[in-house]
């Protein structure tokens, strides 16, 4: 008898000791699972079908979990990411740079529009206004609706905001020599507010703007460009700071080997490249002028 209960304990001690492995192993995937976090660059019904096939192409190339999952709004990526929620992110250049300077988070990828890595912050207003150029928008500041998008938005909103204040017109939404401010909180709803006279001049992301017109979201004919930044680097895909380089190296090899038209049109892209964070000091400069990051 004594040996029968000697066989149940080593027995019942054989099966917890499995079952701690089963745990463990479940545990290790869980833990292996690779989060990437996305900013709203425009709606985010429209890029769903896109981010689930990247999803797929990346969980199968790296063998292991991806999950890529879209934030409300910039601050909920970048906190994210402080707060080591995520493993990667699409971030736009303004994201990115407060993402580095509160989370050292790296970028290593960017897209490609029509071959080149930069895009513009353009203003834009409706064919049928007086307007040709900035300066007559400036002299009739008082009678302008003026609409920025996001703002953590980088050409909808830091950049032309700069630009702005550099010409004496805006300080803040509440204090600034326009008939009035908005932010729209997306440079699609810019577009939009812009084509249907909602406001006269909008702030927008050239690249966005003519996916929309490529798509027919929007009427280009419906449109004048009245001024365009300087060149400005592309939205970064940035991984948290304790990254290896070995698993650097086999997104950004990834990425650059991505065809897929739908993943690709998502973006307004023509392709991938490599990217790193000296690609956007001219950011990182503007905004610690205007006081969101410290020098």
């Amino acid at each position: 008898m004594k040996k029968i209960g000697l066989l149940f304990v080593i027995l019942a001690l054989l099966l917890a000791a499995c079952g701690k492995k089963e745990e463990k192993k479940d545990a290790g995937k869980k833990d292996n699972v690779f989060t990437i976090g996305v900013v709203p660059a425009q709606t985010e019904g429209e890029m769903k079908g896109a981010l689930d096939k990247l999803q797929s192409i990346l969980s199968e190339k790296m063998d292991r979990e991806v999950k890529i999952t879209s934030y409300p709004d910039y601050n909920g990526v970048v906190e994210a990411m402080n707060y080591d929620k995520i493993d990667m992110a699409y971030f736009g250049p303004l994201t990115y740079v407060v993402a580095q300077e509160k989370s050292g988070a790296k970028a290593i990828v960017t897209q490609l529009i029509k071959g080149e890595p930069y895009y513009y912050a353009y203003l834009i207003t409706h064919k049928d206004s007086k307007y040709e150029s900035i300066d007559d928008m400036i002299k009739d500041a008082k009678n302008v609706r003026f609409a920025f998008g996001d703002p953590s938005s980088t050409s909808g909103s830091l950049i032309p905001g700069i630009k702005l204040k550099d010409e004496g017109v805006y300080k803040s939404e509440a204090d600034n020599e326009f008939k009035n401010v908005r932010f729209t909180g997306s440079h699609d709803a810019t577009a939009l507010a812009v084509q249907n006279k909602q406001v006269d001049v909008g702030a927008i992301d050239s690249a966005i703007y003519d996916k929309l017109v490529e798509e027919g979201t929007v009427d280009g004919k419906q449109f004048k460009v009245i001024w365009k930044s300087e060149k400005l680097f592309q939205y970064p895909w940035a991984v948290s700071k304790n990254t290896d380089k070995e698993t650097i190296k086999e997104l950004q090899d990834i990425f650059l080997d991505i065809k897929d038209k739908e993943i690709l049109d998502a973006f307004g892209a023509t392709g991938f490249t490599k990217a790193e964070n000296k690609d956007y000091e001219s950011i990182r400069k503007a905004a610690i002028k205007e006081g969101m990051i410290k020098e």
